[in-house]
Parts: structure tokens; C-alpha cells; sequence
């Protein structure tokens, strides 16, 4: 689906799927999970990304040192590997916690990682890592992450459907990384959300200024990571793609933004290996700039 500033947006269904369809989101939960950060620090529930998640959550370990936009940016420091089908990777270890449905088992597994490096210094995919927003936001604004999300963002956007999420227990954490189900309008809604800066009608819901930072590329050891506040940053060189950042999921999902362009781009999509950041034969940023593309004619 594409949804474009200067004409009506564009979408096309197939293989079964419809407008009433409620899509896996995979990691594109991550970027939804950031926002409703954003959100609780435009509201002072958060006081400021510098702080130490500490002040939130009840974590020792690696965690004990880690701010709040380092784990937003998942540069922690702590020692973790993202593999999908090798069973003994973190990824899947941390999969076999949550199938146990045991309430505290995340925050428990993920306080006893080591450290790699010294917070701040390195930069790794971790899954793991993006489920402890879910933690800090329940904690921070005492509401549990998926009601804090319907109530501050879903309802207030005019979403046409209601949308699931997953939990670490039947009354547990929100698994903020992954597992949320919605429909395809609906995440284009959230991404339209994004491209307006957090603006709806008069009520501006984000800190102005939030996606010069979710969305922008940042610094370790001299070497730029193209991640922003768990928003993916386009490693094609394009200038129909200068300051779009996107939402990704292993199976091909994504909500792109493209601020340039006044344009927003859904994918649902289940491809059938899993992989993060374009390790497949498909370049997905050229097909975002194609789009861009073919919608300026």
C-alpha cells in the first residue's frame, strides 16, 4: 500500500489476504514500541532518553549502565547473536523462554547476558534487547504496553480495526519486539502518524523533533549504523530516498517513510526464509525508491 501526499493512496491484496486481514508484524513492532517512547516523553512519564533504564527497570548486569536511547538504539554493549534457525543463537534461546509463557523469564534472561563492550561502544541486532521497552514503558507510565498503545495512539489516529499483540504471560509484558497483528490501513495509518511528526489535528503526541532522531543514523567508534530509535535507515544511495527511515521484518514486512516525498509505503509480506536487513536477493530500498519514482508522474 502507498499512501502519497498528491493523490489517493494505492493498495493491492493477494494470495487470500484482505483489507480485514490482521498481518504479523514481526519487527515491525520494534518501531511502533520507539514511538509510544516518544510519546511517553513528550508526556513527561519518561523524564529523559539519557536516563538509565535502571530508573525504570529493576535490572542488574550489563543493564545496570545502559541509558535509555542506548537501548532504543540496541547499543547496549552486551553480548548477543541474532540467528534465526540456529538453535543455539540467543534469538532462539530467547524463543524458548517465551513459549514457556513464564512472566519475569525475559527480564530475567536478558539481565544475565554478558557484556561485550562497554555500553555505548558497539552496536548489535537484539531482539531481546527491544522487549525491554515493553518493561520500561509498563513501568514508567503504569499502564501495560498494549493498552498504553491504544490508548495514547491507536484511538486517537482513528485506526478502522483493532490490533493484537502478543505477551510474555496471560497477564504479563507486552512483548514490544515483535507480535503485534494489524491490518494493512492500519499500519499505514501509524506510518502516516510518523511522517506527521506525531501531529494530530491540533495535538502535537510526539517531542518535536523526534524523527531527526528515530530516524537518523548514529555513530560507534567512528563507523555510522544505519538504525535509528529501532527504525532502519536505507543503505541504497539514492536521493529519492534521502531522510526516509523504515520499520523491517524478517519475513519481508515494512512500513516505509519517506519525509522527502510526503510518503508512506506498507508491505505485508511472508517470504520464506527469515532475515533482517536485506541479507536476501531482494533489494527492498531500490523498490522503495522505484515507488518514489513512479508516484512523482
Amino acid at each position: 500500500m502507498s499512501v502519497p501526499l498528491s493523490r489517493s493512496p494505492t493498495e493491492h491484496y493477494g494470495l487470500g489476504i484482505n483489507a480485514a486481514t490482521k498481518w504479523n508484524s514481526c519487527s515491525l513492532a520494534k518501531s511502533v514500541a520507539a514511538t509510544l517512547v516518544g510519546i511517553a516523553l513528550k508526556e513527561g512519564a519518561i523524564a529523559s532518553l539519557d536516563n538509565p533504564i535502571t530508573r525504570y527497570i529493576p535490572l542488574g548486569g550489563v543493564y545496570a549502565k545502559v541509558s535509555i536511547r542506548q537501548l532504543l538504539r540496541l547499543a547496549s554493549g552486551v553480548r548477543w547473536r541474532e540467528d534465526y534457525t540456529d538453535p543455539t543463537s540467543d534469538r532462539r534461546q530467547l524463543l524458548e523462554i517465551q513459549c514457556r509463557w513464564e512472566e519475569g523469564g525475559i527480564a530475567k534472561h536478558m539481565a544475565s547476558l554478558p557484556a561485550a563492550t562497554p555500553a555505548g561502544e558497539s552496536w548489535v541486532y537484539n531482539t531481546g534487547e527491544s522487549y525491554l521497552v515493553s518493561l520500561l514503558m509498563q513501568n514508567a507510565t503504569s499502564m501495560n504496553l498494549a493498552d498504553y498503545c491504544s490508548d495514547r495512539l491507536w484511538s486517537k489516529v482513528g485506526m478502522e480495526a483493532d490490533a493484537s499483540w502478543w505477551t510474555e504471560s496471560p497477564e504479563g509484558m507486552t512483548i514490544s519486539g515483535s507480535g503485534m497483528h494489524a491490518t494493512l490501513r492500519d499500519y499505514a495509518r501509524f506510518g502516516q502518524f510518523v511522517l506527521d511528526e506525531g501531529r494530530i489535528g491540533d495535538e502535537l503526541l510526539l517531542p518535536a523533533g523526534w524523527n531527526a532522531e528515530a530516524g537518523t543514523p548514529f555513530a560507534v567508534r567512528d563507523e555510522m549504523v544505519p538504525y535509528g530509535y529501532m527504525w532502519w535507515i536505507p543503505t541504497l544511495w539514492d536521493e529519492r530516498l534521502d531522510g526516509s527511515f523504515q520499520a523491517e521484518g524478517i519475513y519481508g514486512q515494512h512500513i516505509h517513510i519517506n519525509p522527502r516525498e510526503r510518503l508512506v509505503v506498507v508491505v505485508l509480506c511472508a517470504r520464506s526464509k527469515p532475515s533482517f536487513r536485506q541479507r536476501l536477493e531482494i533489494n527492498d530500498d531500490a523498490f522503495f525508491a522505484a515507488v518514489a519514482s513512479a508516484l512523482r508522474i
